[in-house]
């Protein structure tokens, strides 16, 4: 007669049990201890082996980082030697996209490997059901430990996770409040450092070292408003940055959804929240002093130093400038804190790597680098992300594993935040459940296969509402993309992102791509059938987001 024994299984009973109890609880003699003894002996070696085998994670996702201001993607905005080394180590992504930008229902595909519209989050406002499945979950459930530390801007304590320690909603930049483990707690110092700070510690003093560990490390940074570190409030002061080239566009040949948007740098972007004066040019208070009460005194006497003679030279020169001299002082303030607060979340990433590598680590964990959503920084004159246009339906993804993953990989498929979560659960030796719409792109970005997907689906919900951007949904090809704005309206667009990459021209009438849109239409509809979406889940969602603004 054959019998298993676990690992797990005699540990437990040594813990629990005397010898002479386990004797007589088994009804084993002296001799079949030491069998049982070879057995546990075994069992240790395969602990030890499969420990080895099965990969740490590492998920950073950064808030509203733009793929244009990571150096590596070659935009010559700013650099990020850091980040920069996973794509040397590893592999970046040029056509990662999300399936709705914005933040609360992209980290809930990232959770849940399931679009919004099936996970239940389509919007900011709509609650999360936590008790659904989630990959963290899955990890635990197979000998994982997990952490998740810093941002996920969900209500409720997180499940799957052994330890979790995440700001309230949006959480500050300064001297932040933190939910640990559920109990409120504040901590004095940079919101970044202090995420980059407790997740290195939890990794080298507060985890189980006897089993494989998962952390979503999480960054409230680049988020709006944009409060740099204190070492970093004069970074760039002796660069000027040219807006983009579509920075003043008029949105002709566009449609009602470009020209009725509220998130124009030089036109909904605040004077106190954004550009961090107390009292306007104007002279009108804005507000931004209340957001300083949360500083320490030194802290704040600090900031002022530095943005204080800076403001008080813009407002005695204000009079005299044109709209669009303004327009550009602001485009370079707003631009400058933005990069100003990713100069930290870059160290923060070194840190990380750098301790990987003194501990021994670096080469049995996957690290991956990526954001919630793209970001605007001024193309089309915008900030913020929302439409799936380019700038925001595209994410930086880096991820490097140099058991897997060659050296400067380069993937040009589209893939979307929806393959994280089966994707790292294939890397754990975990079969993804099949309500998960995502894929694993494992044997994609280790050069085993080609074959990908050839279209990608997209849905945004959350109107009217903040910076006021229509309902939509739609597809993407390699080449073509087709949107349909809805509700208040009914408008088609659709670009051709080879010609056009900043789809500044709509193409949806040219009779030179009839056959272009009858095939886009055509694709839009299998994918819409293939995830299970419907204009009665339009509406369904569309009901209870006017509940909840409500307050019903």
């Amino acid at each position: 007669m054959y019998f298993c024994i676990n690992d797990t299984f005699i540990q437990d009973i040594f813990k629990k049990l005397t010898y002479k109890n386990f004797m007589k609880l088994f009804n084993v003699n002296s001799a079949t201890m030491l069998g049982l003894g070879s057995l546990a002996l075994l069992a240790s070696c395969q602990k030890q082996e499969k420990k080895q085998d099965r990969p740490n994670i590492i998920f950073i996702m950064s808030d509203d980082h733009a793929y244009q201001a990571i150096s590596a993607y070659g935009h010559g905005l700013n650099e990020t030697p850091n980040i920069d080394r996973l794509a040397e180590e590893g592999a970046m992504f040029t056509r990662s996209t999300v399936t709705n930008s914005i933040s609360a229902p992209s980290r809930a595909v990232l959770l849940t490997g399931k679009h919004s519209f099936v996970n239940g989050k389509v919007d900011n406002l709509q609650p999360f059901d936590w008790d659904q499945p989630n990959f963290p979950k899955l990890l635990q459930a197979n000998g994982y430990q997990t952490a998740m530390i810093g941002k996920i801007h969900m209500d409720g304590i997180p499940q799957g996770f052994d330890y979790s320690m995440v700001l309230p909603g949006q959480g500050d930049y300064y001297n932040p409040d933190f939910f640990i483990n559920g109990e409120r707690i504040r901590k004095e110092g940079y919101c970044t450092d202090i995420i980059t700070e407790e997740t290195i510690d939890w990794i080298k003093n507060r985890r189980d070292k006897d089993k494989p560990f998962a952390v979503l490390y999480h960054q409230k940074a680049p988020h709006r408003n944009w409060l740099p570190a204190p070492e970093y409030l004069t970074l760039y002061d002796d660069v000027t940055f040219e807006p983009p080239a579509s920075f003043f566009d008029d949105y002709e040949g566009r449609g009602t959804a470009a020209r009725e948007q509220e998130m124009e740098v030089h036109g909904h972007a605040r004077w106190g929240h954004d550009f961090k004066f107390i009292v306007s040019p104007e002279g009108d208070s804005t507000g931004f002093y209340n957001q300083l009460k949360r500083f320490t005194p030194e802290q704040r006497e600090h900031w002022l130093s530095v943005y204080t003679p800076q403001n008080e030279e813009f407002k005695a020169n204000y009079a005299n400038m044109t709209d669009r001299e303004i327009a550009v002082w602001k485009y370079n303030r707003y631009i400058k804190d933005y990069l100003r607060t990713i100069k930290s979340v870059d160290d923060g990433v070194g840190e990380l790597l750098d301790f990987l590598k003194e501990s021994g680590l670096d080469e049995n964990t996957i690290v991956i680098y990526t954001s919630d959503q793209g970001f605007y920084l001024g193309e089309h004159g915008w900030f913020d992300k929302r439409f799936m246009y380019e700038e925001s339906f595209r994410t930086p993804l880096l991820i490097r594993y140099p058991k897997e993953i060659k050296p400067g990989t380069v993937i040009d498929k589209l893939v979307q935040n929806l393959d994280y979560a089966p994707t790292l659960l294939d890397y754990a030796g975990i079969e993804a459940p099949e309500e998960m719409q995502g894929k694993s792109f494992r044997r994609l970005v280790s050069g085993e296969t080609d074959e990908w997907r050839d279209a990608v689906y997209y849905t945004y919900y959350e109107y009217p509402a903040e910076h006021m951007v229509k309902r939509h949904y739609g597809v993407s090809t390699e080449r073509y993309k087709l949107i349909h704005f809805y509700y208040d309206i009914d408008e088609w667009e659709m670009y051709d992102l080879e010609k056009d990459p900043q789809e500044m021209r709509n193409i949806y009438n040219d009779p030179e791509y009839k056959d272009v849109q009858i095939a886009m239409h055509k694709k839009l509809e299998e994918v819409r059938k293939y995830y299970g979406d419907s204009d009665e889940l339009n509406d369904r969602y569309l009901k209870e987001f006017i509940e909840h603004s409500s307050g019903n």
